[in-house]
């Protein structure tokens, strides 16, 4: 199942399902007539049995406004997780290339704070490279969608925008490189895990668009990544609690040439066919 935040022709925030036929179906439980997204994502086994469409409000994807699938969720990131991550970062700073080695093959991950819900942008929004930024970069990861009781409760797609000059300037630097407004896309929906997707077998793709012209394509299987899943999670709830749940952003394999940097008016466009397509125009901040 597919859900979506959306804001309805009326204005009303709503959570729907998305059918094979890209109609919207808001969502009610026996207790919410319009549950929030961190409601139905707390749901488990029967309760989902109970959850119902409301028929009445169908919608047409065209109709409605596409928001980030996110209510008050932090949103955290996994760094140095697939191999040629690992290497891009060693290129970019030579002094800490040692320390990148040793997070790629320590028990302990890099995990570090990405967004708070405010700083996020969804389907069709701006993401924003800094105005002190000289190379700016997509990073296309798959993002976990954890309960308040940090339960895999489904996935998404995230855009983890990176100023990799401030961050290669100093590992230090990493809060300024990664952290600020508009820095980070999630969407277009949350793909709930109801025991018939195989995160193994998902692939992810990156495309880059400059006046209208592909500037850039890559892609790679989720499967590359070289830390479990279910350590990440274990790692970033110790001693750490998400009322609201959380999106853990895993990661990146997929890195453009260093002469590449984001400028105002391109389009990056982040796939899985498991879970749809987010697309994001370009602008920088002033």
């Amino acid at each position: 199942m597919r859900l979506i935040k959306y804001r309805d022709i009326d204005g009303t925030l709503r959570v729907g399902r998305m059918t094979d036929e890209d109609r919207l179906l808001p969502l009610r439980t026996p207790k919410l007539d319009s549950p929030s997204l961190t409601q139905l994502l707390d749901l488990e086994g029967d309760e989902w049995n109970r959850v119902t469409d409301v028929e009445s409000l169908a919608r047409s994807l065209t109709d409605v406004t596409l928001l980030a699938p996110i209510d008050h969720q932090e949103v955290w990131g996994a760094g140095v997780t697939y191999l040629r991550s690992k290497v891009a970062r060693e290129e970019e700073s030579e002094g800490a290339a040692r320390f990148y080695d040793l997070v790629y093959s320590a028990d302990r991950p890099e995990l570090f704070f990405k967004a708070s819900a405010n700083r996020v942008v969804g389907p069709n929004e701006a993401i924003r490279v800094r105005r002190d930024s000289r190379w700016t970069v997509p990073e296309p990861e798959l993002g976990l969608v954890l309960s308040s009781e940090l339960r895999l409760a489904g996935i998404t797609l995230g855009n983890d925008v990176s100023a990799r000059d401030i961050e290669g300037e100093n590992p230090l630097y990493l809060p300024q490189a990664k952290v600020y407004q508009a820095a980070c896309a999630l969407g277009p929906c949350v793909r709930r895990l109801d025991g018939d997707l195989d995160l193994s077998s998902l692939e992810i793709r990156l495309a880059i668009y400059r006046e209208g012209s592909l500037l850039f394509q890559g892609r790679t299987p989720f499967s590359r990544m070289m830390r479990p899943v279910a350590d990440l999670i274990r790692w970033l709830g110790i001693d750490n609690d998400f009322p609201d749940g959380v999106v853990l952003l895993t990661g990146t394999g997929i890195v453009p040439p260093d002469e590449l940097s984001l400028e105002e008016r391109d389009r990056v466009e982040i796939e899985c066919p498991s879970v749809g397509v987010l697309s994001n125009p370009v602008v920088r901040g002033r």
